[in-house]
């Protein structure tokens, strides 16, 4: 007899290859989506963030979502979030500048007055507390075929010994051979000519000082540019003004026109929120690198000027008490935000890490400056070398050991290579060179790594191509142990971060991250990237531990280099060891202030006593985080300290 399924055996029987079919069909959707909930199943649970850490989306309201392009730990516990035009062109039009004041602990926010673009400019920590901002933009790229009227560099001259000059922006010159008119963009201050006298004939030479200002054709249309060098007559000069001052000018023409810097600094204001102009800087920057010296003063190194021309080597120093700035008496190139670190004996090292413009062939080797003598010592060895535009450089916990690591990195310019490599260098060592750690979690260019109080490091994201090209944004992070010198994966990012992101530590031991701008939405490239708002926090594996250790505290203390300062804590046998941690200040894949200092400690019967260092070039005056770590590596909350450019009295101790 032969068998004839049932009708109800026929149903489940069709309903079943339908599903069959259905799922073949949908079976790539589906296992993502179980893929997914998976995922987020592990990643939640308690053995997992012991593990390998967590990661949040901060609620940033609405009206405080910025493009947040530099971001800053202040003594207050509070971070400046700053975006400037936030690398739109629009907004730079509309005169549209922003910062923001975030509390993480509470998670408030202030929108701040901002007072010019200090979009791409450099900052740092200052000894009272204040970070100093300086440079940022004063015009906008724009790419050969989109300007539209000619223009470029004019050299306005004063022969006039007894007189400088100040042309403001809106000044017309007129070639004396083309009759082409130009006008000048920006106000423009012309020093005096320099007058000597022989001591052997008593004849006086006058030599005719020179200064720079970016200058447009009046007209739109080709036939309004210039070929060839021309004098220009300067408009609205009488008498011998007329013979004094002039302008001369190579080719005035529709060339791709970079980005411009400013010359104006402002101290920020913690206490205050707010932002106070100091004197500018002699030269423009965009794109500058900031250094804290062991004395307090401000290294400014390299940016792009007001002609959109790397500045050539004229660097200058910042003098907090004066609020002046003055130039080193000898010059010293190197690319945009070049990666500078304080060290040994005020020296600064340059890793060789530096983000945007310069040459490829010039002021890329890593070495050791000597700011007095301006030597600089090549230090040999690093892996990559073409490839060290958009590396992170981080100082090693301890500081004390002065070993640098080099992450990562691309080619010069839009080059889509990267690299995994990272490279070591011992500065203590007899005869310091580079030498290969273990490789990055992907081949990455502006990986952002921040250093942790149990003497970790924390490097995620960056990209595999220039600003995220193709889809190549790296979900990645890790935990580096220099101790080691060994690396491990943690919990994934929860977006990509590639150009003008970044990352730094909270005084609560959790990092948070923000920004990224890429270029492009799709891996095919035919889609415009929208910069990332979204900031995240990271909560390291410590924090999921049982308990932490607690410092009491009667609030910010003064404590002098080579003195002390006590603290009550539960259970000081518990305390393993002591960290000071300079407050961050991040952008463009560059924080040269972080820094992690070991201290001396001895426990008592309530609590400890801690030491420390003498050394102004470990220890430069400003604010400190610090942090007792117990034996599992279980930092405490931060609390904060004050180290002073001198030595204070007894009495000055504790405020």
């Amino acid at each position: 007899m032969k068998y004839r399924p049932s009708r109800r055996t026929r149903r489940f029987g069709f309903g079943a290859a339908a599903v069959i079919v259905v799922a073949g069909m949908n079976g790539p959707a589906l296992y993502r989506f179980g893929s997914e909930k998976y995922h987020n199943y592990k990643i939640n649970q308690p053995e997992y963030k012991a593990d390998n850490g967590h990661w949040d989306v901060v609620n940033v309201p609405e009206e405080y979502r910025i493009n947040t392009i530099h971001a800053a730990l202040l003594h207050t516990g509070k971070v400046l979030l700053v975006a400037g035009s936030g690398n739109n062109a629009k907004n730079f039009a509309a005169k549209s500048f922003r910062s923001v004041l975030w509390d993480p602990e509470k998670n408030t926010y202030k929108n701040i007055p901002t007072p010019k673009d200090l979009f791409c400019s450099g900052h740092t920590q200052l000894p009272d507390g204040k970070l100093l901002v300086a440079g940022g933009t004063q015009r906008y790229e724009k790419l050969q075929g989109d300007v539209e009227k000619a223009g470029g560099l004019m050299f306005v001259h004063n022969e006039n010994p007894d007189k400088p000059k100040t042309f403001p922006a809106g000044t017309r010159f007129t070639g004396k051979e083309s009759g082409k008119t130009f006008v000048s963009k920006d106000p423009v201050l012309v020093p005096r000519a320099k007058k000597t006298t022989s001591a052997r004939t008593g004849k006086v030479r006058v030599t005719p000082s020179t200064a720079r200002v970016y200058v447009e054709a009046v007209r739109k249309g080709k036939k309004y540019q210039t070929g060839t060098e021309d004098n220009f007559r300067i408009s609205g000069l009488e008498g011998k003004d007329k013979r004094n001052f002039y302008g001369i000018a190579q080719k005035l023409s529709f060339d791709k026109k970079d980005f411009q810097g400013i010359k104006e600094a402002y101290e920020f204001d913690p206490e205050a929120e707010r932002y106070i102009p100091v004197d500018p800087m002699h030269e423009a920057r965009w794109y500058p690198t900031l250094t804290t010296l062991q004395d307090g003063r401000v290294l400014s190194v390299s940016g792009l000027d007001e002609i959109g021309q790397v500045v050539p080597g004229k660097n200058e120093i910042y003098n907090p008490k004066t609020k002046k700035w003055k130039y080193l008496p000898k010059k010293r190139f190197f690319p945009t935000y070049p990666a500078l670190f304080l060290t040994d004996k005020g020296r600064i090292f340059y890793t060789g890490s530096n983000a945007g413009y310069g040459p490829d062939d010039k002021g890329r080797t890593p070495g050791v400056w000597d700011l007095k003598s301006n030597k600089f010592d090549v230090v040999p060895g690093i892996s990559d070398p073409g490839l060290l535009e958009t590396s992170m450089s981080v100082l090693l916990p301890p500081a004390q050991d002065q070993r640098y690591m080099v992450l990562g990195g691309g080619g010069v310019g839009e080059d889509s290579r990267a690299t995994a490599k990272t490279r070591i260098v011992d500065l203590h060592a007899s005869t310091p060179r580079f030498k290969d750690g273990p490789d990055l979690y992907a081949k990455a260019r502006y990986p952002s790594s921040v250093i942790l109080p149990d003497d970790t490091v924390l490097t995620t994201n960056g990209s595999g191509d220039y600003r995220g090209r193709g889809d190549s944004n790296v979900l990645k992070a890790e935990l580096y142990d220099p101790k080691t010198n060994s690396s491990r994966a943690v919990a994934d990012p929860l977006v990509g971060r590639n150009y003008h992101s970044g990352a730094l530590l909270l005084p609560d031991g959790r990092v948070m991250t923000f920004g990224s701008d890429s270029l492009f939405s799709d891996k095919a490239n035919t889609k415009p990237g929208e910069f990332q708002q979204q900031i995240d926090i990271y909560t390291p594996p410590y924090l999921y531990r049982d308990a932490r250790p607690k410092l009491t505290d009667t609030g910010p203390r003064t404590v002098k280099r080579g003195g002390t300062t006590s603290y009550g804590t539960s259970r000081p046998s518990a305390i393993e060891k002591v960290r000071l941690i300079r407050p961050s200040s991040f952008t463009h894949v560059t924080n040269v202030e972080q820094r992690s200092i070991a201290l001396d400690f001895q426990r008592k019967k309530d609590g400890i006593t801690v030491r420390l260092p003498k050394d102004s070039s470990l220890v430069p005056p400003g604010w400190y985080m610090l942090n007792a770590v117990d034996k599992k590596g279980t930092p405490s909350e931060a609390v904060w300290v004050k180290v002073p450019g001198k030595a204070t009295t007894k009495s000055q101790a504790r405020d």
